[in-house]
């Protein structure tokens, strides 16, 4: 069994490397320092840290909405500081973005929404209708697909949004703080569809302040704190004074 694990460990493919990773802003703010992380090929990750203590920018560097001042980042294959503009959104389709806020089109149905982020990639018709039907089963809201999202609550938006990152089966998910606006039930419900999600292979990163979703679902665990990691742990263990 020990060389079985050992094997697996030498052929865990990298999916995001940050090797020396550095970021001032204008303002003369440190938001990262020296950051050195590599997240492999299915895992689930969390990244905690206290307001301020660089999380935000870590996931704007991994979405390349920002570059490093100093160090590397290759995320999916991709060298981010080195690549050209007109390529970032190729490289953005290659992951699922949840965000905090849901983000949905107001006036488009539940399946169009969904159905956007594959018109987007020029998507086959019955593709699209394979996939987003099969994306708003696995989220559990096929009976909503002509709904519009103000006569949904705010789950079920976020479950929208879910079923939009995900429809375009990327082999990486970035949830932003995806709990943030909705109630602690729903808040478990979003966490064990993307656990569901990462069973099937799909690597997941995922922002949080909740720490009692981190503790119950023990997954990998980064912290953060003014802007240096200060915490990589297995199985959900955190600083309780964090």
């Amino acid at each position: 069994m020990q060389e079985t694990q050992e094997n697996i460990a030498v052929s865990a493919k990298p999916v995001i490397e940050f090797k020396g990773v550095s970021k001032v802003y204008n303002s003369g703010t440190h938001a990262l320092n020296d950051v050195n992380i590599t997240i492999n090929e299915g895992e689930f990750v969390f990244i905690v840290g206290a307001s301020g203590a660089g999380k935000s920018t870590f996931m704007k560097l991994i979405m390349r909405e920002e570059k490093p001042n100093t160090g590397n980042i290759v995320v999916n294959g991709y060298n981010l500081p080195k690549m050209k503009h007109k390529k970032v959104p190729f490289f953005r389709r290659t992951m699922g973005i949840v965000f905090q806020d849901f983000r949905l089109i107001p006036n488009m149905t539940v399946y169009d929404n969904v159905a956007f982020a594959m018109h987007v990639i020029g998507a086959e018709s019955k593709n699209i209708r394979l996939q987003v039907t099969k994306a708003l089963s696995l989220v559990g809201l096929g009976e909503k697909a002509r709904s519009m999202p103000n006569q949904l609550s705010g789950g079920e938006q976020q479950r929208v949004g879910l079923a939009r990152a995900l429809v375009n089966n990327p082999s990486l998910i970035i949830a932003d703080e995806p709990t943030g606006n909705v109630d602690p039930a729903m808040s478990y419900e979003i966490v064990s569809l993307l656990t569901e999600i990462n069973k099937r292979g799909t690597t997941v990163l995922m922002v949080t302040h909740d720490h009692d979703l981190v503790r119950d679902f023990k997954h990998r665990v980064i912290m953060l704190d003014k802007g240096s990691i200060v915490a990589d742990n297995a199985g959900g263990k955190i600083n309780e004074n964090e």
